[in-house]
């Protein structure tokens, strides 16, 4: 797995271990305080193989493997909002580590959209399976660190960004690498024109701040993988939201390329399991478990 380590820049601010996993194009992220060596884990990924929908644990093993080497202590773990590209690893790391993990709080609104579109009207109970749902502006410590949430809508109604320390923002699928430019807002739920708002928000940070996105695909003119631009950076060559585009100009680039995009192939199968904290289904009467697929509604 590739791994990148991009150190505290002094008082206040984080270690970070961004690893990527390939068959989604999907960073995770270990957050750590320095002094004391307490972190969080942020959008660790469950493995899936949407051909056998088959799962396992591998990702999040070798993560925590490094976790170890490192001798940092975990004190939750978090993800940014219910991914529909990769299934989570949530509620595995929770039951390993022993620690509470959490989402944000508009998990509860996203649950009601997808009992409809799946005609599960009983499924799923967001707030048994995530111990926090955050509020806006809510925060948390991270060893002598604090965390603060931020209401990022936009690429889904509930997504959200932690804000760690004084220089690290985890801003899930708002940004992509400056020269890729921003994520797709056309999923249910989401809102170009949210996406906009949420990206100035994040944009509004100080300069220096590291902002670590949640994807990249890689780009025709560079040939490695990237994840962490400042905000500097971002507002001088994001190819989408750079200073001088404005709200319309941005809004109609996003929706008209997000009419070209097919659904993730794990889509269907990771929202019923990410809506549980990356739990399965409860097994049938046969012992085995099953998801439902909607036909014909995208």
């Amino acid at each position: 797995m590739l791994t990148r380590y991009s150190p505290s820049k002094g008082e206040g601010s984080p270690d970070v271990w961004g690893f990527y996993e390939k068959n989604t194009g999907s960073i995770q992220y270990l957050v750590a305080d320095p002094q004391t060596r307490k972190g969080v884990l942020i959008d660790v990924v469950q493995d899936f193989d949407p051909a056998g929908a088959r799962t396992g644990f591998d990702s999040a093993d070798e993560i925590l493997a490094v976790v170890s080497r490192q001798g940092i202590t975990i004190e939750r773990v978090l993800d940014t909002h219910p991914h529909a590209d990769h299934v989570m690893a949530s509620a595995y790391l929770k039951e390993k580590l022993g620690v509470p993990n959490g989402i944000g709080e508009k998990v509860l609104e996203i649950a009601d959209l997808w009992r409809e579109l799946y005609h599960l009207p009983d499924a799923f109970d967001p707030a048994r399976d995530f111990d926090d749902l955050f509020t806006d502006g809510a925060t948390f410590p991270v060893g002598s660190l604090q965390a603060r949430v931020l209401l990022s809508p936009g690429h889904t109604l509930g997504s959200i960004t932690y804000l760690v320390g004084r220089d690290a923002a985890f801003v899930h699928d708002t940004l992509m690498y400056p020269d890729m430019g921003s994520s797709r807002a056309d999923f249910p739920g989401g809102d170009a024109g949210m996406l906009w708002d949420s990206i100035r928000q994040i944009l509004a940070l100080p300069p220096e701040t590291r902002l670590f996105v949640g994807h990249d695909y890689g780009a025709a003119d560079r040939d490695e993988i990237r994840w962490e631009a400042t905000v500097a950076e971002h507002r001088k060559a994001n190819k989408h939201v750079r200073d001088g585009i404005t709200k319309d100009e941005f809004v109609r680039t996003r929706t008209e390329r997000d009419a070209t995009l097919s659904l993730p192939d794990r889509m269907l199968h990771a929202l019923q399991i990410n809506l549980r904290a990356g739990r399965l289904p409860p097994a049938e009467a046969d012992g085995h478990v099953y998801l439902k697929i909607p036909v014909n509604r995208f």
